[in-house]
């Protein structure tokens, strides 16, 4: 199969690559301190197209499927984790799961806003008691002839604060279902913005749902079948974090290999010791395990191939990838990398999430185990 990228996507990524080095990067540091993306930074990467780039043409995207996605996001994630996972939970769970899993009437209403940044998205799965195990959802929905009455809570809701449509999965009679509710709703309200260790920037809140009334069209795909669609989405939500979590790995050996030729102790720079070099080395080893695995299980999924497992390895190994790459850069800076004067200290607290959100790497190895049984070993 050939990987090489398309003079399109080429042309993609340089132009989200000028985006990250002019406003991007220059701004990361502030929105962690801010704990906000800028709603100015929000508009451009509207404007350049990266809420939709994922997406046919027909419902307002650019056509660039899931490589381009996967190009954008690990651009993205060089520069500022907490804005990859703000587009993350916009495009690839909040918006896909409309996509995925709703009518051609019901993509044409939603999607082309939700495709040029116009209308922001969220993905409302997580609950207090459903975490990992996400089937035991507790919000319900009753049909009252016309309209769904929604009553529960959601918890770890990336956009929440402030998005405009909510792909929210709640339990009926028939199962987990998939509804859209959108802001405004009598009844429906984000809590308080959570203070978080890292991704500080990327606003997380609860969902609460007290006689919610959505019309009967806002329910996406069939009564109790939001559950695959839940699980479908997440196979892209995962992909999109593995190439998010590959260019914060990129980053961060540009700046060690760059620290470790300027950094000098007993009159030499400490890229010369062997030490040093080990742990550069490392780095790139596992930089190019992930980007490998990444664009082959995007070129995989664009061409409508199952990728459940693949995604679960992607998932797996970047977000794994990025907590050694970035370890090993605080081990290079040293004490200078703990200090907040420099983008290690923080790129090492936005990594740590990356092993639980979207599936913990727990439920990543469960996913891929059970499908290696079911195929007798044969991958």
């Amino acid at each position: 199969m050939d990987f090489t990228f398309s003079e399109e996507q080429i042309m993609l990524r340089d132009m989200v690559r000028n985006f990250v080095d002019d406003v991007l990067r220059p701004a990361a540091a502030q929105i962690d301190e801010e704990e906000k993306i800028p709603v100015e930074i929000k508009q451009q990467i509207g404007e350049l197209g990266l809420l939709g780039a994922a997406f046919p043409v027909e419902v307002g995207g650019s056509g660039f499927g899931e490589v381009g996605y996967c190009i954008i996001q690990e651009e993205i994630g060089r520069g500022c984790m907490s804005t990859a996972t703000m587009i993350g939970a916009h495009v690839s769970i909040g918006s896909n799961a409309i996509y995925l899993g709703g009518t051609e009437a019901q993509k044409q209403k939603w999607m082309p806003a939700l495709a040029s940044g116009e209308k922001i998205a969220a993905f409302a799965l997580t609950e207090p008691s459903a975490g990992s195990d996400a089937f035991n959802l507790r919000t319900k929905a009753e049909f009252d002839g016309t309209h769904w009455v929604i009553n529960g809570e959601k918890l770890w809701i990336t956009n929440g604060p402030f998005a405009d449509i909510f792909s929210v999965f709640a339990r009926t009679p028939k199962g987990i279902t998939c509804f859209v509710v959108e802001k405004g709703t009598e009844g429906f309200k984000p809590g308080a913005k959570e203070k978080k260790m890292g991704i500080r920037g990327s606003e997380t809140s609860t969902l609460t749902f007290d006689n919610v009334r959505v019309p009967a069209e806002n329910m996406i795909g069939q009564d109790g079948r939001g559950f695959l669609i839940a699980m479908k989405t997440l196979d892209a939500g995962r992909l999109g974090l593995g190439a998010a979590c590959l260019g914060a790995c990129k980053e961060l050996l540009s700046l060690s290999t760059k620290y470790a030729k300027e950094r000098k102790q007993f009159n030499e720079p400490i890229a010369n010791f062997q030490a040093i070099q080990f742990m550069l080395s490392d780095m790139a080893t596992l930089i190019y395990t992930t980007e490998s695995l990444v664009y082959r299980t995007a070129f995989d999924y664009d061409a409508k191939r199952l990728t459940s497992r693949q995604s679960a390895m992607v998932k797996l190994v970047s977000s794994d990838a990025l907590d050694k790459c970035v370890d090993m850069a605080m081990q290079i800076y040293a004490g200078m990398g703990y200090s907040r004067e420099f983008p290690i200290e923080r790129m090492y607290r936005d990594s740590r999430i990356n092993r639980i959100f979207e599936g913990t790497t727990e439920i990543q190895k469960l996913v891929i185990g059970k499908d290696v049984i079911k195929r007798n070993g044969n991958i």
